[in-house]
């Protein structure tokens, strides 16, 4: 087995963890799903079982080569950059999974996250560390720029962690299973980009307190208008105050 360190390949190998996976899916024949970084198949010889609409996003030649000789034309394979993707052109109502490599993790949530509106649903294997940022709530160590970002456009639940033995080779850190789902009835932001602002520049320098690290782009009175305590550190700010922010710099610089 070749492992190329530069895509941060780590294949999972243990059988139950490879069940789970595809259990939290629960694909149907009905279902479009796309699986990014195969591997060798492992989740797709499950996946492919339900009959489902299958499509692999690989990057690694070598082994779009060997899915390519399992599989033949029974199931699509997209040699690319699961970054670099177009996902739009692949149709709506996607459910997307996958084993990411960690060092393009949190860059492909983000890139997903633009393409949100074709999107069923997302099973991710992460690093744990990152699973627990995308699932904190506002008050605790891990809530950040992930977490909120991520919750501003899913519901995420951490399903169950995966020890390092359960691939080869074996990673350092500990792995988890979250489940992405879109919001049905998301709170929308005036404009993303000034949420995006607002949040980036808040947890920049998390340990002060919000009239401090968002004095760049709001003074106190303007955070005061929305009844924010501008004592508080970013951390424990809720998703909602985050965007009334954001609302309030746009408003601001349409005048």
């Amino acid at each position: 087995m070749i492992v190329r360190k530069r895509f941060g390949q780590h294949f999972l190998k243990d059988p139950n963890t490879i069940r789970r996976i595809v259990e939290a899916v629960s694909p149907r024949p009905i279902d479009h799903v796309i699986e990014i970084g195969p591997g060798h198949g492992a989740i797709t010889d499950l996946l492919s079982t339900s009959r489902c609409r299958l499509q692999l996003v690989e990057i690694d030649r070598d082994l779009v080569a060997e899915l390519s000789d399992r599989y033949g034309a029974e199931i699509n394979i997209l040699t690319a950059d699961a970054l670099k993707l177009d996902y739009g052109s692949l149709g709506n109502s996607l459910r997307i999974v996958g084993n990411l490599p960690y060092n393009i993790s949190s860059p492909l949530l983000f890139k997903l996250y633009g393409y949100i509106e074709q999107i069923q649903d997302m099973v991710f294997m992460l690093q744990e560390e990152v699973v627990d940022r995308i699932c904190a709530t506002a008050g605790t160590k891990d809530y950040g720029r992930l977490s909120v970002m991520s919750q501003y456009y899913c519901s995420a639940e951490k399903l169950f962690k995966v020890a390092p033995s359960a691939f080869s080779p074996k990673p350092k850190v500990n792995s988890a299973i979250v489940k992405l789902t879109p919001h049905d009835h998301p709170q929308y932001a005036k404009d993303l980009q000034c949420l995006q602002e607002v949040v980036t520049t808040a947890f920049n320098q998390r340990r002060k307190t919000i009239r401090n690290s968002l004095k760049p782009l709001l003074n106190s009175e303007q955070l005061a208008s929305l009844d924010i305590d501008t004592n508080l550190r970013p951390e424990v700010l809720e998703l909602d105050e985050f965007i009334n922010c954001a609302n309030l710099l746009w408003e601001l610089r349409q005048k």
